[in-house]
């Protein structure tokens, strides 16, 4: 990002969140890939316990979601919530089959079973979890220069040992990204920089305020 690099907060959305961290100096660069890379074994490791997958449902509000998938005969939750109207469930495949279903049934516009081998973000990832936490409390972080408002939570942290334990949750834990825009909104953000390739962000961020001005920032 070079020395110019000063945002208020930064968050990442799942993955993402360990590339928020390194750019606020909570973490190092060297530090970052080895973590994202175990993390990586350890989700493959998680999916071939468990026939599982992930599927995405719009047009209905995130209670439906909720109460739907706890009303599921088997392990199926809500994973990630991407903006109004656009949350991810996971968990194992006939559960999230049985749950697109009455999903559509309760009025979801689409119920898209997704091409993953795996149920991230879910219960079904605590092996995950489990060999992921053994490489984070060995790892140095640091206070970064600014909050990352984490994804378990939807809430800013500077603190190395509370963000530690939040990246360990992450694995089985919902990415609250809408909440995550909904609290930058709330504390009066005036403009949002997605760094990298695309602009899936960006367009997320407009489904919560579209006066809103965003940007894109690719690292050289």
């Amino acid at each position: 990002m070079g020395d110019n690099f000063d945002p208020a907060f930064v968050a990442g959305h799942s993955l993402g969140e360990f590339s928020a961290l390194v750019a606020a100096g909570g973490l190092g660069f060297a530090e970052g890939l080895k973590l994202v890379s175990e993390r990586a074994l350890a989700m493959q490791d998680a999916c071939e316990h468990t026939p599982s997958t992930m599927a995405a449902i719009l047009g209905l509000e995130d209670q439906v979601v909720e109460e739907v998938c706890a009303s599921i005969e088997g392990i199926v939750v809500a994973a990630n919530y991407n903006c109004p109207g656009q949350l991810v469930i996971s968990g194992e495949v006939p559960a999230v089959e049985a749950a697109c279903e009455a999903l559509k049934e309760a009025g979801a516009r689409r119920a898209i079973v997704l091409p993953v081998g795996g149920a991230f973000h879910s219960p079904l990832m605590e092996p995950a979890r489990e060999r992921l936490a053994i490489a984070l409390e060995a790892a140095d972080i640091l206070s970064p220069r600014c909050p990352i408002v984490q994804n378990v939570n939807a809430t800013p942290e500077t603190d190395p040992e509370v963000i530690r334990q939040n990246l360990i949750s992450q694995l089985t834990s919902p990415v609250r990204w809408t909440q995550t825009m909904e609290w930058f909104v709330a504390e009066g953000v005036t403009e949002v920089v997605e760094v990298g390739p695309g602009k899936v962000l960006q367009g997320l961020f407009k489904k919560v305020d579209r006066s809103l001005p965003t940007a894109s920032a690719v690292v050289a």
